[in-house]
Order: C-alpha cells, then sequence, then structure tokens
C-alpha cells in the first residue's frame, strides 16, 4: 500500500523534526525544547528495539542482519557498512511514521531522527524541520564519550582491533554525512552547524523561533493558571457536572467505562477522580485508582484517565491534574504513583521514571512509569 506525500504530511501535521549528522545536537536540543515548552520527545533510536521486534526478515533484512560481534560489524567495507546503515534507517521509517501519526494525533510532538532531504519533503514542510549539523570528521570518540551511548562504546572497544574498527566507522560516516552536511546547507532548510560555536541556548532560541514555538505556546502558563483543579465527591453538583462531561467527552474509546464507575461511584476508600475546570467549564480529568486495565494487583496506586478535551491541550492542564493526583496520593501515605502509556516521552516530563513493559487486558503492551513522591 502506497500512501501519497500529501497524506502523510496531513498526519503529521503536529510533528516538528530535528535531524541532521551524528553529533549535530539532535538530542540536545530536542530535550530542551521538550522541557522548555513541555512537548513529548519521540527518540527513533530509542524505538528501534520494539521496532525491530515487529519486523520480519523477509520485509526489513537490514533491521533483522545479525552479527556474532565487533569483529563481524566493523569488518564489513565501508559501502557494506554504509549501504545496510540506510538500508536500516529507511526500513525503520515506515514503524516510526505509523508511530508518530499516532501519538500526535491531539498533540504538538518533537522527533529526534535521522532523515534525508528527501525524505523531509515527502513526510513534512520545511517550517517543520531543523537540521542540526556537526562536520562529520572524527565522529566516533565524540560518539563513544557521551553516557547515553555507552552501550556502542562498550560495542565497539570489544573489537579486537579496535583502532582498525573506529577507522572504519569514521570512514562510513564520513562517507555517508560529508555531501549530506553541504547538501543541507545549500538546501534552503533552516539548519545549525555546531562548529559556529552557538550556545546550547542559542541553538534552541533558535530552533524554537524556526518552529514558531514561542507564538504557539505564550498563552500557555496563563491559560493554566485560569485552571482550577477540583477533587470530584460524591453526590455533589460537581459529581453531576462530571458525569455529564464524561459521557460527551471525545475520549470515545474509555468514556463508556468511566461513565459507569461515576454512576455507580465504583470507588474504595481513597480512590477518586480531579476534575480541571476553567470558566466554571470542565475541561478535563484525571483519576487515582487501585487498579487500571492490567492484571497487576501488587501495583499501585495508579494516576489514570488523564484526559484534556482537544481545545485546551497546549496549557499545561495535564500537568496540573497529574500534580493534584500526586499531592493525594502522597497525602494518604503513598511514597509513589504509576501511570501507563504507550509514548515515551511523554510521562519523563512530569518526573516519571520508566520501570518497564506491562500487557493489558487486551493482550497490548504498554510501558509503565513510575514516580517518588
Amino acid at each position: 500500500m502506497i500512501f501519497q506525500d500529501n497524506i502523510i504530511k496531513q498526519y503529521l501535521k503536529n510533528v516538528y523534526f530535528i535531524a541532521g549528522t551524528p553529533c549535530g545536537g539532535k538530542t540536545i536540543v530536542s530535550r530542551a525544547l521538550a522541557k522548555k515548552y513541555g512537548i513529548p520527545v519521540y527518540d527513533i533510536d530509542e524505538r528501534f528495539p520494539e521496532h525491530q521486534a515487529m519486523s520480519d526478515p523477509a520485509s526489513q533484512p537490514a533491521m533483522n542482519k545479525n552479527f556474532r560481534d565487533a569483529d563481524e560489524f566493523f569488518g564489513r567495507s565501508v559501502e557494506e557498512y554504509k549501504a545496510w546503515l540506510l538500508k536500516n534507517t529507511r526500513e525503520q521509517l515506515d514503524f516510526v511514521l505509523l508511530d508518530l501519526m499516532r501519538m500526535s494525533k491531539d498533540q504538538i510532538v518533537l522527533c529526534d531522527c535521522h532523515l534525508t532531504l528527501e525524505q523531509a519533503a515527502q513526510i513534512t514542510d520545511p517550517a517543520h524541520v531543523a537540521f542540526m549539523l556537526k562536520k562529520p570528521e572524527n565522529l566516533v570518540d565524540e560518539y563513544c564519550n557521551r553516557p547515553d551511548h555507552q552501550g556502542f562504546s562498550d560495542f565497539i572497544h570489544s573489537a579486537t582491533d579496535f583502532e582498525k574498527a573506529k577507522a572504519t566507522c569514521n570512514e562510513t560516516l564520513l562517507s555517508l554525512n560529508a555531501k549530506y552536511f553541504e547538501d543541507v546547507k545549500a538546501s534552503g532548510y533552516f539548519w545549525i552547524d555546531r562548529g559556529d560555536g552557538l550556545s546550547v541556548e542559542e541553538t534552541v532560541a533558535r530552533t524554537a523561533k524556526h518552529f514558531g514555538f514561542d507564538e504557539m505556546f505564550q498563552n500557555a502558563g496563563a491559560a493554566a493558571e485560569d485552571v482550577t483543579i477540583v477533587k470530584v465527591d460524591r453526590d455533589t453538583p460537581l459529581a453531576e457536572e462530571f458525569l455529564h462531561f464524561v459521557e460527551n467527552c471525545s475520549w470515545t474509546e474509555v468514556r463508556d467505562h468511566i461513565a459507569g464507575l461515576i454512576r455507580g461511584w465504583e470507588f474504595t476508600d481513597w480512590e477518586t477522580m480531579f476534575a480541571a475546570v476553567k470558566n466554571g467549564k470542565i475541561v478535563g480529568m484525571a483519576s487515582l485508582l487501585k487498579t487500571d486495565y492490567y492484571p497487576l494487583p501488587e501495583i499501585f496506586p495508579w494516576v489514570s484517565c488523564v484526559f484534556v478535551e482537544k481545545e485546551y491541550r497546549g496549557n499545561r492542564i495535564s500537568g496540573r491534574l497529574i500534580d493534584a493526583a500526586n499531592r493525594f496520593a502522597k497525602e494518604q501515605g503513598f511514597a509513589k504513583t504509576y501511570i501507563p502509556t504507550e509514548h515515551m516521552g511523554l510521562y519523563e516530563r512530569y518526573g516519571y521514571t520508566y520501570v518497564r513493559d506491562i500487557v493489558n487486558y487486551g493482550g497490548g503492551t504498554d510501558r509503565l512509569y513510575m514516580k517518588t513522591l
């Protein structure tokens, strides 16, 4: 099945891509932007094991290529190594695009990725992509010195002849990126050369200006301050309003279930719901529950049902709801709370840490996050 470029662009209209050369600063810039504006980051390198598990050798041969050890991996010719890297990236891109379509349906998402100029033109508009560049010379040492690349560092150092492996890797990266480095600069796309000596703050500010983030989020703080987070108590006018909100909310997948809980008030002990109220209107919700959609009775409490109506998103109301649930949990004597999600880079910005993958009652796999209160 082939999708036309205009369709892909439409479905990715909420995605902003940070691409470029190795060591150009993609990870640093995307994380800094995420922290500043409260945007989740989708990192394709972090997702590779998940995508590899879903792939198959016939359709994604490069992703499923196995190597005995570092000697075999770095023992290939530069052309063989280069061809494998390009095929590997292209094969994963299909998984990445489908993930991004789902994740960005109702929110802005930053994608830390590898994109050629041709791919960028196919999947997004120039205003939605920024290239972070570094002259591709002697990249291995810098790459290995980063804490988040410790696995690669250990792997290349396990080669019998480390210097030869390092030379092969450097030559391959140079071959892949030397022309790309110059082509991006001549392309008309927005780019920043790390060699120009800009600070992280300056780089982030320029990238944010290119994306229009300051204008996009300028009212977010004020809008969040106008919102009040209220605990919903049984048999109160707010409870009736809250039920009406849930019954008519756009979260069709779970609204009937949540509405049923509220109608019968199937909450025990400390379990409760929270409403986000703006100008007398309920615009969002969250809950603190003993159980969620997982056969894990030993894990609780769950911060769940986090939802904000579409027109009020981008105002950090979800964070306010999660904070309220966590404060209440701490008042009840809990030291931790848990959040399940299919997304990566979403709840980390609220202080949550990934624990492990978990399987829900429907057989799907989600990610379990925990926060110490």
